[in-house]
């Protein structure tokens, strides 16, 4: 089911099959395009910057013809497209259009690699795709970006166990909808634009994925009272004075439109579901962030809001004010908007932006989780699966106390490292660290009893016998040691140093 119509002057997604064999025949996929290129020029359209590719691709090879047309926007000669692409389809689906005795691309087409190595193809905007020849600047409000490192961050951090439905939120060329068919039986994608439901038509269709049930119209409007095991959005999460750009400029006042979207997302999960989310938030004056963003949280969910970033309010409109390509106005024009950017944020009394992930799990509980820290070191991606533990860590150490702790038995977490920090020559180190070198990679200081428990913790012996075993060897008193104990053995499993052994 579909409540769009077909978007005028896009391509049309009815013949993309034959499309798609000449785009695999010709290797235009991901690691192709990584074996042509070579990693520095690859690496180099991340970054906007086409000269590298270009050069790479001055040969007349097939290939070289694909990535000038869909990659770096360049006309290339009517034979070379005809011996790259089924021409006559591509022409008459608008794919690509006549140019005298070139041919160029209507469409921005980026090869894209799969969670499990499929080949998959996004399709948005000419120039904004990340590599695309001109980025998002100087282009109309209704742009339709392609992948960029927002989409990638929340496809790696989703939940990807099987359910029955999906919604994403806000689709745009359609990431996060094609990651959901792979596990999801039913995908729900809305967007306010109605171009982007076309685009993420056109995504699904040349990836061979299932089709979405695409619904136009905003916020959670689209799909009425329905529920879902998984939502997703990568909203227009910029908080800006106005919404003169559609992909990103939230349209509500400051923070507004993301505080509705996990507001509101209780009511729409089912039990058991989780919402995820990248989204903005004001650091407001005598306001703690973190109370701020635990007010949002609906009733009977638990939450993780990771804060990965912080800019104060000059760098923040400088960012923005640069994507969009008023940095290359007219100065005044450019001095009006920045003082319009920081007036805005001096009336909501805003000293800085947070920008981070929201995750919420509808669990029904009286007494919710809900964790808010800042995070900004790196991360392994993607972190689906230690989000998920994160969930279920705080159900265990939910329901159970201090006396059920010690009865239970523990298993050091796979690649946590014990590293020991002090001055050379020292004959005692001065502090203990347990490390880890998979999913968040914290890092926390133990003492000589927690280094000594997460050591020999293979779930053979249950927390208490440990603790009795290194009060014998410290010569301290196991009742005491036992006492003193569960804090500590709590925030290593919380933090997921330590995992419990299920029955």
């Amino acid at each position: 089911m579909s409540t769009t119509s077909p978007a005028p002057g896009l391509p049309s997604p009815d013949r993309s099959p034959r499309l798609r064999e000449a785009l695999l025949a010709a290797d235009f996929t991901a690691d192709g395009l990584l074996d042509l290129l070579g990693a520095p020029a690859y690496a180099a359209l991340a970054r906007s910057e086409t000269v590298p590719a270009l050069r790479a691709t001055r040969g007349d090879g097939v290939l070289d013809t694909l990535v000038q047309l869909f990659l770096l926007q360049r006309s290339v000669a009517s034979g070379r497209a005809r011996a790259a692409l089924p021409l006559e389809e591509c022409l008459a689906d608008g794919w690509v259009v006549q140019d005298g005795e070139d041919v160029r691309a209507t469409v921005d087409v980026r090869p894209y690699g799969g969670p499990e190595g499929q080949d998959w193809f996004i399709v948005s905007d000419l120039g904004c795709a990340v590599g695309g020849a001109g980025g998002a600047s100087g282009q109309g409000e209704g742009v339709v970006l392609g992948v960029g490192g927002a989409s990638t961050t929340l496809a790696g951090i989703t939940v990807r166990t099987p359910v029955s439905s999906a919604l994403d939120l806000g689709t745009g060329s359609g990431i996060q909808a094609l990651h959901a068919t792979q596990h999801a039986i039913r995908v729900t994608a809305t967007d306010l634009n109605p171009r982007a439901l076309h685009f993420a038509r056109l995504t699904l269709a040349l990836s061979a994925a299932p089709e979405a049930d695409l619904r136009e119209g905003s916020l959670y409007e689209p799909v009425h009272k329905d529920t879902f095991d998984l939502i997703v959005s990568n909203p227009p999460f910029v908080i800006s004075p106005g919404a003169r750009l559609t992909y990103r400029d939230g349209g509500m006042g400051g923070d507004d439109l993301c505080r509705s979207l996990v507001q509101q997302a209780g009511d729409r999960l089912n039990d058991g579901g989780y919402a995820q989310f990248l989204a903005n938030w004001q650091h407001v004056e005598g306001e703690e962030w973190q109370e701020r963003l635990r007010s949002w949280v609906p009733r009977g969910c638990d939450a993780w809001i990771v804060q990965r970033e912080v800019q104060d309010v000059t760098q923040y409109a400088e960012l923005w004010l640069r994507d969009s390509g008023d940095h290359r106005s007219d100065p005044a024009q450019y001095a009006a908007r920045y003082e319009a950017w920081l007036d805005e944020f001096e009336a909501r009394k805003t000293k800085a932006v947070g920008f981070g992930w929201i995750t919420l799990r509808k669990s029904g509980s009286e007494r919710p989780s809900i964790v808010a820290e800042e995070w900004p070191h790196p991360v392994e991606q993607p972190l689906g699966v230690g989000v998920q533990a994160h969930f279920e860590r705080q159900d265990y150490l939910r329901t159970h106390d201090d006396a059920a702790l010690l009865a239970g038995h523990f298993t050091l977490a796979a690649e946590v490292v014990q590293e020991q920090v002090g001055l050379p020559g020292a004959e005692d180190p001065e502090h203990v660290v347990l490390r880890q070198n998979r999913g968040m990679r914290r890092a926390t200081k133990v003492d000589t009893v927690g280094a000594g428990f997460a050591g020999v913790c293979d779930g053979t012996l249950s927390a208490g016998r440990i603790l009795d075993a290194i009060a014998q060897l410290l010569d301290e008193d196991p009742v005491v040691l036992r006492d003193r104990t569960p804090q500590a053995l709590r925030l290593l499993v919380e933090e997921g140093f330590l995992e419990p052994v299920r029955p």
